[in-house]
């Protein structure tokens, strides 16, 4: 049986998660309003990728014999000036759901529930990763600037993404 506030933090951040792929889904939706249908297909992938990091917290919660809460959420911003302020918000989420990990780890090493301990591993990891490959896609979009041959590169590139479950 989970500490009561560690299993009210891990049916929060399964909800987070679900929010977050809302937000990418708002991402999707300005780039597919602005003709860039590769970067739209980059956040369609990533909202996948959210749902999957949900439903890892939902079953995780399940198989330690507690009850997954669903929540509501607020709505997601839907307003963007440019995609590189998509990509800057992009990351400035991904560190907000770093913070939230970091917390529910802290947490499950203060009650010592090692399981979760060992659960949130994967999600640490997964983080690093998250915020190096946004912050690139940055720095890439910040050098390229006005340069429309490179753009239509990135945005073709993105296109060829797809989402691919990891264990």
């Amino acid at each position: 049986m989970l500490n009561d506030k560690l299993l009210e933090a891990l049916n929060e951040q399964m909800n987070f998660e679900f929010y977050s792929a809302h937000t990418y889904m708002a991402m999707a939706a300005y780039c597919s309003a602005e003709g860039i249908d590769g970067f739209a297909n980059f956040f369609l992938v990533q909202a996948e990728e959210e749902r999957f990091h949900a439903m890892k917290f939902y079953n995780f919660i399940n198989t330690l014999g507690e009850r997954a809460v669903i929540s509501g959420f607020e709505e997601p911003n839907n307003e963007f000036h440019s995609i590189l302020d998509v990509f800057e918000k992009a990351l400035t989420q991904e560190k907000v759901v770093t913070k939230r990990i970091y917390h529910l780890s802290d947490l499950a090493w203060d009650v010592r529930e090692h399981a979760t301990i060992n659960f949130l591993k994967w999600f640490i990891e997964e983080q690093v990763e998250e915020e190096d490959m946004f912050d690139s896609i940055i720095q890439k979009l910040k050098r390229i600037d006005n340069d429309s041959n490179a753009f239509f590169m990135m945005d073709n590139e993105f296109a060829k993404r797809t989402f691919t479950p990891g264990e």
